[in-house]
């Protein structure tokens, strides 16, 4: 027969453990310098204005019969 697992203390287990791992990631987050965060979001915009670049434009109007 399986383990006996008692439900709330598993939920409570589960939401600490992901409470941790934000204030992880907030931390490093918050723990860069003005530069670091400028870069990073110069990087992003950057990476989003070379793929509206690629983008392909369909012709707008009634489709073609062939």
């Amino acid at each position: 027969m399986g383990k006996v697992v008692n439900l709330n203390k598993y939920r409570e287990r589960k939401e600490r453990d992901e409470r941790a791992t934000r204030a992880t990631e907030d931390r490093a987050k918050s723990g860069r310098t003005k530069k670091e965060r400028a870069a990073t979001k110069t990087k992003a915009l950057r990476h989003d204005q070379t793929l509206d670049g690629k983008q392909i434009e369909k012709p707008e109007g009634p489709p073609e019969k062939s």
